[in-house]
């Protein structure tokens, strides 16, 4: 990934508040949603159930432990948390970009000195909340490593510098020892949560790399370090699911390389064929740019980079169907980076983006024949800092963003996607092909469960610039209610919706809010109703539904009916 040179703190505010405060034209153009409650298309899996974060130590403190809470929630003991640095030296203290726990030393003479202390903190913390660790095993301790020195990096922002390599990144010294503590670190955890608790989380070896600023070794010196970890996982846990390489982007030859070698290759740590891969992982990031005083989104390259990722999967007869996560897959690529590229994360504009994005994925998928178990938003919080500071979160001082609000959206979906169109759809194949920057993006995401339809309708734009709303009719057809009544439930993300932010500027944007200020944004953080649940008469299986959806807005309704 890319790190782009950070911007003061000051222009980040200004720049956040520019595309919202444009006014808005008044002229509504019409869409068309139509809703076939009797064509499903697949599953409607929830693949937006993982998270992730560089920082773990930032899961027990105060904020971090908040936020988490709020996570497990949505899927209580469903919900994953990928974090990078958790076999790292140090005594804990976060930094930008990284982490610490400890886990091994050595004495004098080369023996490990195994310490479960802060990697124990972070899992009991999530496990505490109903979250469970997918477990990144990485990176390289201390007196592992080969290069040990300069061991931690010293990345911040307005640095003006993307370099985050040090010690950390090479290849162990001896993978025995390697195995041996990823084998004691596996059967420490099945010790104190038990074998059946961590036979459901997910375990993977290091993260990117592909990249030189994450891995430095070859190609076949990283499948070595990978079949050493995935060795000792088994050696503890013969029934753990174990998987990676997690590489930015689709990993080209990388990845081709690395799938042909769990596939049919020498294993360097058993001798066998092969390694065994219980799921495959890789990345998907946007292209955000600044163009005319304004932040342009770029979800054409991610889409391209879920569907290169597929196809190089799918072409691999042994892997093809498989489990898949996106181990990270987000708007831009560095949460920890600020810029004025990057001002549309406190925004809503972040929010639309989620919902179209994570739609299209089912449907990439559906294309590639794959297994799509899930698509992981590397975005979490970061403790102590200015409110609303511009990195990519989830919350930022215990205020959750409008973003947070769309994982809300999705925890209350569920069951069958139905066959939906719409006439406000850009088509999939175009928008990869040239993003969203003619017409805006409106359409929807549905789920039918036994006495409940959810439909998610978004209004999306790469450009963060004003237009007009979208009045949009939506007609569902072939409820198996037949006739009858049914409940509405309209949620929405706007400007005045599940949006601290814009509360947030209401009151000037003040850097230490009060008492009564922080409860108000804490409020309007979260998901709100557009207006009171009414009735709404079915008639031979149908429904209509018109409102009125801004742009770069989100809604979710929910017909329940009895």
């Amino acid at each position: 990934m890319k790190f782009p040179v950070s911007a003061p703190l000051v222009f980040l505010f200004g720049l956040s508040v520019f595309a919202q405060t444009a006014p808005t034209p008044a002229v509504p153009f019409p869409v068309s949603i139509q809703v076939d409650a009797a064509t499903p298309v697949g599953e409607l899996k929830p693949i937006w159930r993982f998270f992730g974060a560089d920082e773990p130590n930032y899961a027990y403190m105060k904020d971090g432990k908040k936020l988490l809470g709020e996570l497990g929630e949505l899927r209580k003991d469903d919900l994953f948390f990928r974090t990078h640095n958790l076999l790292n030296t140090g005594d804990g203290t976060p930094a930008y970009k990284w982490g610490s726990t400890n886990i091994y030393t050595e004495d004098a003479a080369g023996r490990p000195i195994y310490d479960w202390t802060i990697v124990d903190r972070i899992f009991d913390t999530y496990r505490a909340r109903g979250v469970r660790p997918y477990a990144q095993i990485g990176f390289m301790p201390e007196a592992m490593s080969t290069q040990p020195t300069p061991y931690q990096h010293e990345w911040r922002p307005g640095a003006g510098t993307g370099n985050i390599g040090a010690g950390w990144g090479y290849p162990p010294k001896d993978y025995n020892k390697w195995s041996e503590l990823v084998y004691q670190w596996v059967k420490h955890c099945v010790e104190r949560y038990g074998k059946v608790e961590v036979e459901k989380w997910y375990w993977e070896v290091w993260n990117e790399p592909n990249l030189a600023s994450y891995w430095h070794g070859t190609v076949e010196e990283f499948c070595k370090v990978h079949d050493y970890a995935i060795a000792g996982v088994k050696r503890a846990l013969p029934t753990a699911r174990v998987g990676g390489p997690d590489v930015a982007g689709a990993g080209g030859k990388f990845m081709e390389d690395f799938l042909a070698h769990v596939a049919r290759g020498n294993n360097y740590a058993t001798g066998a064929k092969g390694t065994p891969t219980d799921f495959v992982s890789f990345h998907a990031k946007g292209s955000p740019s600044f163009v005319d005083n304004h932040v342009r989104l770029g979800i054409s390259n991610q889409l391209r980079a879920v569907d290169a990722g597929f196809a190089l999967i799918a072409a691999v007869p042994e892997l093809k169907d498989k489990p898949i996560v996106i181990g990270e897959s987000d708007p831009d690529g560095c949460a920890a980076c600020q810029g004025p590229q990057l001002g549309y994360r406190n925004t809503t504009m972040f929010s639309s983006y989620t919902a179209a994005v994570f739609a299209r994925k089912h449907v990439l998928a559906d294309r590639r024949g794959v297994n799509l178990d899930g698509a992981l938003t590397w975005s979490f919080e970061f403790e102590d800092q200015p409110f609303f500071a511009g990195q990519r979160t989830l919350s930022t001082g215990g205020i959750d963003l409008p973003v947070m609000n769309v994982f809300r959206m999705f925890s209350k979906m569920g069951g069958k996607r139905l066959s939906t169109t719409s006439t406000g759809e850009i088509p999939l194949d175009a928008m990869m092909r040239d993003g969203v920057r003619g017409k805006p993006d409106v359409a929807a995401l549905t789920g039918l469960e036994a006495k409940k339809l959810s439909v998610m309708v978004w209004h999306y734009h790469d450009d963060d610039l004003a237009g007009p709303e979208a009045a949009v009719e939506l007609a569902v057809a072939h409820l198996p209610i037949g006739a009858g009544q049914a409940r509405l439930t309209h949620y929405r993300i706007d400007e005045t919706h599940s949006n601290a932010f814009s509360v947030w500027k209401k009151y000037g944007s003040p850097t230490s809010p009060n008492q009564a200020q922080y409860v108000e944004m804490e409020k309007a953080g979260k998901l709100t109703l557009l207006a009171e649940p009414s009735d709404v008469r079915v008639e031979n299986g149908g429904a209509t539904l018109k409102f009125a959806l801004p742009r770069q807005a989100v809604s979710l309704l929910v017909l329940e009916w009895q």
